[in-house]
């Protein structure tokens, strides 16, 4: 429960750093870097967030799951 807490706390950061380099970006007019900053920061979080996420599940604290998509027989892969 932890990891979907602190996974979902990050995509909110994310998208917050993604909206406000793109406030930045319209009210500054090219004038200052803040647009830049937010934008590292966003690329920063993002491979944080992805390798904290392979992280858990090399360590086995995570696990996928099937969704609720059926994949026809068909398209299945035999081992």
């Amino acid at each position: 429960m932890l990891i979907k807490i602190l996974t979902i706390l990050f995509l909110i950061t994310i998208l917050y750093s993604l909206a406000s380099s793109l406030f930045f970006l319209v009210n500054d007019k090219g004038e200052g870097d803040r647009t830049i900053k937010r934008l590292i920061w966003r690329i920063g979080l993002s491979i944080v967030l992805f390798l904290s996420l392979w992280g858990a599940y090399q360590l086995g604290w995570i696990e996928p799951k099937s969704g609720p998509v059926r994949v026809p027989p068909f398209f299945q892969v035999d081992e």
